[in-house]
């Protein structure tokens, strides 16, 4: 099966804009303890199971006609919970991740300031293998951080 990494992206970009950008409803958790967060188009699925709150871990994946195509995981974290909690991050994490200039775009570069402080996005490599870093600082101090990595899944 010839994967079309064009489209792969688009619905990467649509799952997670309907899903945790969006707010989306809540799936049933596929392991114990998780938070599950689903999203179908299609020939596409996608899930996102996370564990955790203020700091968490977590996968998304992909799937193309029942087979898993594509998977990412992420590790974030509050480090000063004396300068944002975890409820000012998520609202920082949901309005920088829902502004016009992110739509379309998936592992760019992307810096914006919010009244909790500046979000900053910054990866490396294509939707194939990549790896990156989010941030939130608030002052000059990195007060949340997310370290993700991933890319195709071929059997």
């Amino acid at each position: 099966m010839s994967l079309d990494l064009i489209a792969l992206m688009q619905f990467v970009i649509a799952a997670k804009r309907a899903t945790y950008v969006g707010s989306g409803p809540s799936a049933e958790p596929s392991r114990l303890g998780a938070h599950d967060l689903r999203f179908d188009q299609g020939d596409w699925h996608y899930r996102d199971s996370y564990f955790g709150g203020t700091d968490f871990l977590g996968q998304e994946v992909v799937w193309f006609h029942s087979e898993p195509v594509w998977c990412m995981n992420y590790h974030g974290y509050i480090i000063r919970p004396d300068l944002i909690d975890a409820t000012k991050a998520g609202s920082t994490l949901k309005a920088a991740l829902s502004q016009p200039e992110t739509q379309g775009r998936l592992l760019d570069n992307f810096v914006w300031s919010g009244p909790f402080g500046i979000f900053e996005i910054f990866s490396r490599g294509t939707i194939e293998r990549f790896s990156g870093r989010e941030t939130i600082v608030v002052g000059d101090i990195e007060a949340y951080a997310l370290d993700y990595h991933g890319g195709l899944v071929r059997l």
